[in-house]
């Protein structure tokens, strides 16, 4: 797809995003596209939901390969791409790379956990038998945006739980939950979010 194509699709994978965020989940989103009859069309979404699922392979790339593999009723996508508002982590990767799909393409980095280049970069293993293109930093820094605000909240929450009863009913200190989803600590996300891979 032209560069505008690749950023109509981001935009999707980020309303995606925001419906994680809705639904309590940390923002992920992902959409997979297919050409058909040489016009890109959406064929499945998904977006973070390991919380509320209670799964923890519910990522926003494993929700979206679910659907678009039940819908083409095979577990291989070689015409497809899939487009994430980050980059996958390991399982992702390596599920994205089984489907055989054809590109990846996503927008923020992961320094903790991407497995397309900043952490490792399973995709340009040699060794393995499929390879698939990836492209990084596509609307980067709108995707690092919303997981600032996500993570922002998230800690405001705690301390202000935290200052309402420093001790819990047990006389214990209070450790608000924080949704643990694709991305571990993103308080500092990185400023650099927004540079393009050099894949």
């Amino acid at each position: 797809m032209s560069a505008a194509g690749d950023e109509h699709a981001m935009r999707l994978a980020l309303d995606q995003a925001l419906n994680a965020q809705l639904a309590g989940e940390v923002p992920v989103g992902a959409v997979i596209v297919r050409q058909v009859d040489g016009v890109p069309q959406v064929l499945a979404t998904g977006y973070n939901r390991p919380i509320t699922t209670h799964d923890p392979t519910a990522h926003a790339e494993i929700v979206a390969l679910r659907h678009a593999a039940q819908l083409l009723e095979n577990y291989r996508l070689p015409d497809c791409e899939l487009f994430v508002t980050l980059e996958p982590c390991a399982m992702c990767a390596m599920a994205l790379m089984h489907a055989r799909l054809k590109r990846v393409v996503f927008g923020a980095f992961d320094p903790k956990t991407g497995a397309a280049g900043s952490v490792i970069d399973l995709f340009a293993q040699a060794p393995l038998n499929h390879h698939t293109d990836v492209l990084g930093g596509v609307l980067a820094e709108s995707s690092a945006k919303l997981l600032r605000g996500f993570f922002a909240e998230r800690r405001a929450a705690q301390k202000a739980a935290h200052r309402t009863d420093p001790a819990g009913a047990g006389g214990e200190p209070v450790q608000a939950e924080i949704p643990i989803g694709e991305a571990t600590e993103v308080s500092d996300w990185p400023a650099s979010a927004g540079t393009a891979s050099s894949r």
